[in-house]
């Protein structure tokens, strides 16, 4: 399977996914460590992948989703962006909902 078409299945198939470097429990950046804070104080699960472990999703990720860094969470298919707006988003208390709303959930 091409790559871009590895990535276009794997943002399809998870409601929320993030890229990053490292893991949850183990981010190998500040900003993927900022974001992934901000999506698990959400609550619900995600799917991650490690673009460091990744050298191909790293290399074409960035011209599959127009956007030049890492990390980058995707919701229902759609880059909402990087560390600074995800977390910007948490502050405001708009990513809860988001996420509550892609993975069929309402609750507080």
């Amino acid at each position: 399977m091409d790559i871009m078409d590895t990535i276009k299945k794997q943002v399809e198939e998870n409601a929320v996914i993030l890229y990053m470097k490292g893991s949850p429990n183990a981010p190998q950046c500040g900003f993927s460590m900022r974001t992934v804070q901000a999506v698990m104080a959400c609550g619900q699960r995600f799917a991650y992948v490690d673009v460091l472990s990744n050298p191909d999703i790293r290399t074409n990720l960035p011209k599959y989703a127009n956007w030049p860094t890492f990390p980058q969470l995707w919701i229902n298919g759609e880059l909402v962006g990087g560390c600074d707006i995800v977390t910007e988003l948490h502050e405001s208390g708009e990513l809860k909902p988001m996420i509550d709303a892609a993975v069929g959930t309402t609750e507080s």
